[in-house]
């Protein structure tokens, strides 16, 4: 079995160098797989419909090219499961490496798929499999990012905070991905379609090279490390995961319903709504979201730090039950095609998300055992692609299809809300407690 680096006992002050090393390396890896993933999302409803599926009526052409943005969601799990396996049994560090190799290569390759001019539909399948290997991917990135944060941190009471810091990559993420098309959109103008669009895929195989070049130089977790010491090591982590801990599994894929696929209408559907439908500027709506993004790098961290001192579940019911209203006001306001009124509903449609994605990390990494947390954090986390994220975009479109109104979607959203307040009336709460066998749960 591989056995990472890392030392037993750590002197304070370098344990808290370890801890900021860990967060920056986590938090960045986490920004670029995010970016890689994200950049699907919106080329999918920007322009994927047109070149892969360019017989189609438009509404069609966008439920196609949202199927195969779907499969990105398929993936997910199959990526927890897989790396969730190695991340419990060979380390955190080694496992994200993989991870990051899996979706930047996926990413970069995407950039030079033929469309159907060229090759027919095998332009579409081809883009499939890309898809599906980006999922692989960043399902088995989250897991490995969050722990690598949330075991560095010595104290209970700071857990929340660490671990929304990998959380942060997301809206990082976001923002790289939404700023690439932006700046190639404006550059390659009327050529966006034949080429622009390829550029941001391409780039990122030098933030690969980037992630990699900063997370060979981490150290592994000193929780796994104590797991290796005392010989802790489970032969087959999922299958022991899904045996013993079943219902934290469940609850974590479904207490993300509310966060998970508002989020994906408000930053992937809406390009189709707003472009396609409104008829409004897509350079418009980039920045709009955008400004969204830049809000969350700081409503993220702080609601994790207040779910170090209310509580995970509290802060993550009030994110939830402000989800579930303020999806009707979000589509009231884009609805009247008012730039003004649109630019404000994208730029708060981020802040209910964010209150419960900065306590997510640790609610649920916090509710799984050590030996099998990779696993079972990943698994239950990625499980939620297959209901909320990936079906989102989808299920919004047909719904504005079958309905013809945004309050359609707003209904959609506010029962994603209801599923996660009772999952998460349900889900165990660490905030400020020892974990059962953490590196430093005896203080």
């Amino acid at each position: 079995m591989a056995m990472a680096t890392t030392v037993g006992s750590i002197p304070e002050a370098e344990h808290s160098a370890q801890l900021r090393k860990a967060v920056i390396a986590s938090t960045i890896g986490t920004a670029i797989e995010w970016y890689d993933f994200f950049l699907y999302g919106t080329a999918a409803g920007l322009v994927f419909g047109k070149l892969y599926f360019p017989h189609e009526d438009p509404l069609s052409a966008t439920l196609l090219a949202f199927g195969t943005y779907f499969i990105g969601f398929v993936g997910r799990p199959i990526g927890a499961a897989i790396f969730g396996h190695y991340g419990d049994r060979i380390g955190r560090k080694a496992t994200l490496i993989a991870t990051l190799l899996c979706m930047g290569l996926g990413t970069f390759f995407i950039a030079f798929v033929p469309t159907y001019a060229s090759i027919g539909i095998w332009g579409a399948i081809i883009l499939t499999v890309l898809r599906a290997i980006q999922g692989i991917g960043v399902g088995g990135e989250w897991g490995g990012s969050v722990l690598m944060s949330m075991e560095w941190a010595r104290r209970h009471d700071e857990r929340g905070l660490v671990a929304s810091w990998p959380q942060f990559g997301v809206p990082c993420g976001l923002l790289l991905s939404t700023a690439a098309i932006a700046i190639f959109s404006a550059v390659s103008g009327d050529q966006f379609a034949v080429w622009g669009w390829r550029i941001p895929f391409a780039l990122s195989i030098i933030l690969v090279g980037i992630g990699l070049w900063i997370r060979l130089g981490i150290l592994e977790t000193p929780v796994f490390q104590k797991l290796l010491d005392q010989n802790k090591i489970e032969k087959a982590p999922i299958v022991e995961v899904i045996r013993k801990q079943p219902k934290e599994i469940i609850l974590s894929a479904l207490l993300r319903m509310s966060e998970q696929a508002p989020f994906y209408i408000f930053t992937a559907f809406v390009f189709a709504y707003t472009v396609g439908t409104l008829k409004m500027s897509r350079d418009f709506i980039l920045a709009a979201v955008m400004v969204a993004a830049v809000v969350s790098f700081f409503t993220i961290p702080i609601a994790g730090h207040v779910s170090d001192r209310i509580g995970r579940k509290k802060t993550y019911l009030i994110g939830a039950a402000l989800m579930g209203v303020f999806g009707f006001v979000y589509f009231a306001m884009v609805d009247t095609a008012v730039p003004a009124l649109v630019f404000i509903a994208i730029v708060l449609s981020l802040i209910p998300h964010d209150i419960q994605y900065g306590p997510q990390a640790a609610l649920i990494a916090e509710a799984f055992t050590p030996r099998l947390r990779y696993s079972g954090s990943s698994l239950g986390y990625q499980l939620a692609s297959l209901i909320a994220g990936g079906p989102a975009p989808i299920i919004a479109t047909a719904l504005f299809a079958a309905y013809h109104s945004g309050y359609a979607v707003a209904i959609y959203i506010a029962a994603c809300a209801v599923v996660s307040l009772i999952s998460t009336a349900m889900m165990p709460d660490f905030t400020g407690k020892s974990i059962a066998d953490d590196a430093y749960s005896a203080g």
